[in-house]
C-alpha cells in the first residue's frame, strides 16, 4: 500500500513542478513578443522532457544528494511514509503557488519539506547545518549570481550587436537554442531531486522512475503553466528581443553548470534573477511584482516545512487505521 502512495506523491510533486517551472526556461520568448505563450510552452516542455530523460545517465550526482541522507536519521530516510511526506509537503507547496501564478523553487520546497518531516520524525536529529551547506547556499547564492549575470551579458551582446532591439532569423535561432537550453538544464536538474524520493520504494527501477517523472513533469507544464507563465513572461520586466535573449543565455549557463557540478540551485531563482538583471539594466523592471515573488521565495521554506509536518502526522494515522 505505502509503495502505490509514495509513488503517486513522487507523481503529484512533478505535476506540480511542471506547472510551475516548465515555462521558466522560455519565459523571455514570450515575454520579448518572439514567440506565442503556448508555441513557447510547447518548445519549453519538449526540452524539458529531454533534460529529464538526460538526468536518466547524468544526474546520479543530485539523485544522491536528494535522498535525505546525512541529513535525517537513515532510518528515517529507509521509511516509505517520511518520503510520502516530503513529497507531499513540497507538492502541496508548489500547487499553492502555481494557483497564485507564484514561480517558486520545487527544491526549495522538496529543502524545507526534508527538514519538516524530518522533525516531525527524528525531533533535534534533523543535521541543520548538511542541510545548509548542501541546499541552502545554492539556492541563496544563485539568484545574486543571475541577476548580476544577466545585466552583464545583456551589456556584451549589446555591445557586440547580438542584442538588437528588434527581431532577426540569426537572433531568433539564438533566443530558441539558449532557451531550449535552459529547459533542458532544467529537466537535468529538477528530475533526479523528484525521483531520489523513489529510491526507498522496494522494486523499482530507477529508470523507469525517470521516466515517470519526466512525463508527469511534461503534463504539468501542458495542463497548467498558464498563471506562471503570465508573471515570467509579462511581470518580471518588459523586454525587447534582444533583452529576452540575454536572460535566456544567463539562465541557460548557470542552469547548465550547476547541473554537471550537482548543485541544487533552483531555476526559478536564476530565471526570474536573469530576467531582472535585464530589469535592472534597463530600468523597467517591475519592483511591485518582484516583491511579491521574493516573498513568496521566503515562504516557500517555512510552508513546505509545515504541510510536510503535517502530512507525516497524517501518513502515520493512515498507516495505523
Amino acid at each position: 500500500m505505502f509503495t502505490a502512495f509514495l509513488i503517486l506523491t513522487v507523481c503529484f510533486v512533478a505535476f506540480t513542478n511542471g506547472a510551475n517551472a516548465n515555462f521558466k526556461g522560455v519565459a523571455s520568448l514570450y515575454g520579448s513578443g518572439t514567440t506565442s505563450l503556448r508555441q513557447a510552452l510547447y518548445w519549453g516542455t519538449a526540452m524539458t522532457f529531454a533534460g529529464s530523460i538526460a538526468a536518466a545517465f547524468l544526474g546520479h550526482g543530485l539523485l544522491k544528494t536528494f535522498s535525505g541522507r546525512g541529513i535525517v536519521p537513515d532510518s528515517l530516510v529507509q521509511s516509505p511514509s517520511f518520503v510520502s511526506a516530503v513529497a507531499l509537503g513540497a507538492a502541496l507547496t508548489s500547487f499553492l503557488a502555481t494557483r497564485f501564478g507564484f514561480p517558486v523553487s520545487t527544491t526549495h520546497a522538496l529543502t524545507g519539506a526534508l527538514a519538516g518531516a524530518g522533525f516531525a520524525g527524528s525531533g533535534s536529529e534533523v543535521h541543520l547545518e548538511a542541510l545548509g551547506k548542501l541546499f541552502l547556499y545554492p539556492l541563496f547564492f544563485s539568484p545574486v549570481v543571475a541577476v548580476i549575470l544577466g545585466g552583464l551579458i545583456y551589456l556584451i551582446l549589446r555591445a557586440i550587436r547580438l542584442a538588437p532591439d528588434h527581431r532577426t532569423p540569426t537572433l531568433d535561432a539564438l533566443h530558441f537554442l539558449s532557451a531550449g537550453a535552459a529547459s533542458f538544464a532544467r529537466g537535468l536538474n529538477d528530475t533526479p531531486k523528484m525521483v531520489a524520493l523513489l529510491l526507498v520504494a522496494p522494486g523499482i527501477d530507477v529508470r523507469w522512475g525517470f521516466v515517470a517523472v519526466a512525463v508527469m513533469i511534461a503534463l504539468g507544464g501542458l495542463l497548467d503553466a498558464d498563471k506562471v507563465a503570465e508573471t515570467l513572461g509579462k511581470k518580471v520586466t518588459a523586454m525587447n528581443p534582444g533583452q529576452g535573449f540575454a536572460a535566456s543565455l544567463s539562465t541557460a549557463c548557470l542552469v547548465t553548470t550547476a547541473s554537471f557540478h550537482s548543485l541544487p540551485v533552483s531555476t526559478t531563482h536564476v530565471s526570474v534573477g536573469s530576467l531582472l538583471g535585464i530589469g535592472i539594466t534597463t530600468r523597467q523592471a517591475h519592483w511591485r511584482k518582484v516583491g511579491e515573488i521574493l516573498l513568496a521565495w521566503i515562504t516557500t521554506v517555512p510552508c513546505g516545512a509545515l504541510l510536510a509536518a503535517i502530512s507525516y502526522w497524517v501518513v502515520g494515522l493512515l498507516g495505523k487505521s
